[in-house]
């Protein structure tokens, strides 16, 4: 890998849908990385990941894409935005290969398979991101501010729901052997995720209930579109969280996060329905002072901020582990329902 600074850094990207594009997209304008390999099942798709990147060469898959080095291209990491089901064994595969790697939620279908990937990029001492978006929105930076500066006092509860009136259009989102989940995996683990970020605490105890079509679940094939859980954390915070696929929710989805505090709570909910626009307030007692809202351009900021990082040092960064505790957490969900 080439001194970071002294040219722009080349990525392959593995899965130009639209997620994946847009993550690109957020990459190049950057100015620090260029496209230099894309694949993708899908003609259509290449087609429109061509217009981003012109020069960017066309591969068949992950090891065609890998094999370019000896031909001079020399990736210097691979953004990866397929199925789930391939996350960890594709993610491993570019990491032995010295590559960074930037993978969509979740990275492993279990805490197994997520704990064996930063085994890998540890091994490899190669920078690790995953795409845990909601972190970056200006609202969640505002409430983090808040809770670490003990504005709100000590914090005791965190709510959070996630509801999708429509659920993924894709069918291995509904098969657990691609997927691993249902909406807890969708969905639950930007949830889960934001609680254990902002506090710095792993989870203690967990208690979940599970539903397939308003049934509690019990075959271990199907993937849950209902599900609720309450969680402690190690300080004693209490984090319940609500996620649907398909919940009858009288708008296109309902997306919130609030947390409280002994002298203050703070709040961001999506507007309207949104899935992109959030209002945050900053609440005290009867009275709430809003912090952010939009519009705002949010969805791409965690992959610029892997691509900054990546050119700035592409070794290892041991908040990795982050991830590993997060697969955890949800796998004891599963586990209790």
């Amino acid at each position: 890998m080439s001194e970071p600074g002294s040219r722009k850094l080349r990525l392959g990207f593995l899965g130009v849908g639209w997620i994946g594009r847009h993550r690109m997209e957020a990459m190049l304008t950057t100015g620090l990385v260029e496209a230099a390999a894309i694949s993708d099942p899908s003609p259509d798709m290449i087609r429109d990941a061509a217009l981003l990147a012109p020069d960017a060469q066309v591969v068949d898959d992950l090891d065609a894409m890998l094999a370019l080095d000896p031909n001079g291209l020399n990736l210097d990491g691979v953004v990866i935005a397929s199925p789930s089901a391939l996350h960890a064994a594709q993610s491993i595969q570019a990491l032995q290969a010295g590559k960074a790697v930037f993978c969509q939620k979740p990275l492993g279908r279990d805490a197994a398979e997520t704990q064996a990937v930063v085994a890998a990029a540890r091994a490899a001492d190669r920078l690790l991101g995953v795409d845990l978006s909601y972190r970056f929105t200006a609202g969640m930076e505002k409430i983090a501010e808040l809770v670490r500066a003990g504005a709100l006092g000590r914090l005791f509860a965190i709510d959070l729901v996630f509801h999708n009136a429509y659920g993924p259009d894709k069918p291995w989102f509904y098969d657990r052997a691609q997927s691993g989940g249902g909406c807890v995996m969708d969905l639950g683990i930007h949830l889960v995720d934001l609680a254990m970020w902002l506090t710095g605490q792993d989870v203690k105890s967990v208690s979940s209930s599970l539903f397939a079509g308003g049934e509690p679940l019990a075959e271990r094939d199907t993937v849950e579109d209902y599900a609720v859980a309450t969680l402690t954390l190690d300080n004693h915070v209490a984090v319940r969280l609500a996620c649907s696929w398909r919940l009858h929710a009288g708008q296109d989805a309902v997306i919130e996060a609030s947390f409280y505090g002994t002298n203050g709570g703070a709040t961001m909910r999506n507007v309207g329905g949104s899935f992109y626009d959030f209002t945050t307030t900053h609440n005290n007692g009867t009275q709430a002072t809003t912090i952010a809202q939009p519009p705002e351009a949010w969805g791409g900021r965690v992959a610029a901020d892997w691509a900054r990082r990546l050119a700035a040092d592409p070794r290892f960064d041991a908040r990795a582990e982050e991830f590993v505790a997060t697969a955890r957490a949800l796998d004891r969900i599963y586990a209790g329902a």
